[in-house]
């Protein structure tokens, strides 16, 4: 990275690192992905003499992977296109060639993996459906449970909580948790414990219409008791649960907002809670005999993990808009990991307004040089089920740099606002979102930000459905719009979805879009495809397995069959590069056609 470089490239060429990984056996042999390569690979670090080495050199790239129970191996998921599926390997700790994990292990989807010492499981997903598998000490697989509807290792989809690696397999090895939808809703899982030997139930717990997740299992032998999210109170909180007693533990907190658990103290005898508070996280122990909650003192911003170390410190990755990733201790100034400087963000102010229906929606605004009312980028987050935080994010500042105001909105079905507030979603797509994604443009425009005349939407994956369905239904409001890996033919695409998308889909929808043909014509962009006005740039992902390229290509055929402005961006990986130069390749992709399209706006030099 020189200084010759435009700001916007060596934000993005600033190393990331992300939240490390550990066994409980061997804590001081960590794993984290770094991005100092230029592509995101697994690195691992011995906290003993202090080496960090480079682990995968794959040409897609990865973010995640694991050690092994006695430190001596990593673990990743080998994925060469880029669709997501492919095989379990492992390299020496110290370097070297990778093999296959264990004979036996079916190549897939990675639905979470969990290494252990005696045995270790993994879940993985394929055209047969779902399978759960232990892996012995011999390096043999052998199938535990299936299923043709989700099933999730527990943890499998955390985000700051523990993650599979403290959520799948209890501390003694002889239990396995996993979240499923064999009820047929993967949006509201439900909770299994199961014999890691022998694959027999061991006890079931479900909240109908209601999601539960694990966490993570107590770190004690002997020790039963698995930390769980629960949403009997409408928003996502924690409980202690013990499978084989049925003990069922409610945590109650004098806040009411989304609380995950991260971890345990090493001796049981308290948790990490992370709360989720006005879009940043703050950190909580949790005394388990005396209800004590002590405040953690953390630097403000979002975080992606946080984990307690075997002498008892705390251990957080955080972010912010001005600055990335860190990864810190609790009480302790100087970083532990830090890749080094970047050039700073601009700030993400905090934003509310009302929509039609008198409900408070939230989101974030970073506002550009000079004076208002600004050229604006209303930017969409994927998901549904995610949320914009305070988070440094290159590409946004980026368009900042071009002379736009971004701005980020909340919309009814992100996470971290309540269940109902996720549910609005299920068998009512699309239009809420666009109902609280133009309420907010309303709100900018009353207030004097927003310039009427430069309006611009731009949002990647179900971001980029949202961003089409508006062109479509609402054809004169924005004079731009950006798709990236977007839904736009959302029948179309379902077949060529991986099996943990096709559940949430049914999850989603209320059944397959065959079974609910009504709702996909009413739903699906390409119904409106005839009414867009405005030039569309679309970017998509060859090998993508979430919003797969035949339905993007129904799309823009039909754009072209009326000879309708629009430019489409190709690139050989799947959903999401992993690769710098790629990333801020697109990145200058979108700011170009930007330039050309919204009055004012330059590409930054």
């Amino acid at each position: 990275m020189t200084d010759s470089q435009p700001l916007w490239q060596r934000r993005f060429r600033a190393p990331i690192i992300g939240f490390p990984t550990w066994s409980r056996t061997a804590p001081n042999r960590i794993v984290y992905v770094s991005s100092v390569s230029g592509i995101y690979q697994l690195h691992s670090w011995d906290l003993d003499t202090g080496v960090h080495r480079q682990i995968t050199r794959e040409p897609i790239g990865l973010v995640s992977g694991y050690v092994s129970a006695d430190g001596e191996w990593v673990l990743w998921h080998r994925d060469t296109t880029g669709s997501e599926a492919g095989e379990w390997v492992a390299a020496p700790f110290s370097g070297g060639d990778a093999e296959p994990l264990a004979d036996g292990l079916p190549i897939g989807w990675d639905e979470g993996m969990a290494p252990g010492r005696e045995r270790s499981v993994a879940v993985i997903s394929n055209d047969a459906g779902f399978g759960l598998y232990v892996i012995d000490d011999s390096g043999t697989a052998r199938r535990l449970a299936a299923s043709t509807e989700s099933l999730l290792l527990g943890g499998a989809d955390a985000t700051i909580r523990g993650g599979t690696e403290l959520a799948g397999l209890s501390a003694d090895e002889t239990l396995v948790a996993i979240e499923h939808g064999e009820h047929g809703d993967l949006i509201h899982p439900a909770l299994r414990v199961i014999d890691a030997r022998t694959g027999a139930t061991v006890a079931d717990l479900r909240d109908e219409g209601r999601s539960l997740t694990a966490a993570a299992w107590s770190p004690m032998r002997g020790d039963d008791r698995l930390a769980i999210g629960h949403e009997r109170r409408g928003e996502h909180a924690p409980a202690v649960w013990n499978p084989r007693t049925g003990e069922f533990v409610d945590l109650h907190l004098p806040w009411a907002g989304h609380t995950e658990v991260a971890d345990w103290w090493p001796d049981a005898s308290a948790l990490l809670l992370v709360e989720l508070r006005d879009g940043r996280h703050h950190l909580h122990r949790y005394d388990l005999a005396s209800g004590v909650i002590t405040d953690l003192a953390t630097r403000p911003g979002s975080m992606t993990g946080a984990r307690v170390r075997p002498d008892g410190s705390v251990w957080y990755r955080l972010q912010d808009g001005e600055h990335p990733s860190v990864l810190l201790e609790v009480g302790r100034d100087e970083p532990i990991l830090d890749a080094g400087p970047a050039p700073a963000g601009r700030p993400f102010i905090p934003w509310s307004f009302p929509n039609p229906h008198g409900q408070t929606v939230t989101g974030w605004r970073i506002e550009p040089d000079g004076e208002a009312p600004y050229p604006t980028l209303v930017h969409v987050h994927g998901g549904p089920t995610s949320v914009d935080l305070d988070r440094w994010a290159p590409d946004l500042q980026a368009y900042v740099d071009a002379g736009f105001q971004v701005v980020l909105v909340n919309y009814r079905g992100s996470i971290g606002f309540g269940a109902e507030w996720r549910d609005t979603l299920i068998g009512n797509i699309g239009w809420p979102e666009l109902e609280d994604i133009n309420a907010g443009v309303d709100d900018l425009l009353e207030k004097g930000l927003a310039d009427p005349t430069r309006l611009a939407i731009a949002g990647w994956s179900w971001g980029g459905y949202l961003t089409l369905l508006m062109h479509g239904m609402h054809p004169d409001r924005f004079i731009t719009g950006v798709a990236g890996v977007p839904v736009g033919d959302y029948a179309l695409g379902y077949a060529h979805l991986s099996p943990l998308l096709q559940a949430y889909d049914r999850a989603l929808l209320g059944g397959t879009p065959a079974e609910v043909p009504q709702l996909m014509a009413e739903r699906s962009p390409i119904s409106y495809v005839d009414n867009v006005k405005a030039p569309i740039l679309f970017l998509a992902g060859e090998a993508d397995s979430r919003c797969p390229i035949g339905q993007v290509l129904a799309y823009t055929d039909r754009l072209a069959a009326r000879s309708h402005p629009h430019e489409l961006y190709l690139f050989p990986s799947g959903h999401a590069p992993f690769q710098i130069d790629e990333r801020i390749k697109q990145t200058g992709v979108v700011l170009d056609f930007l330039a050309r399209t919204v009055p004012g706006i330059r590409v930054p030099t």
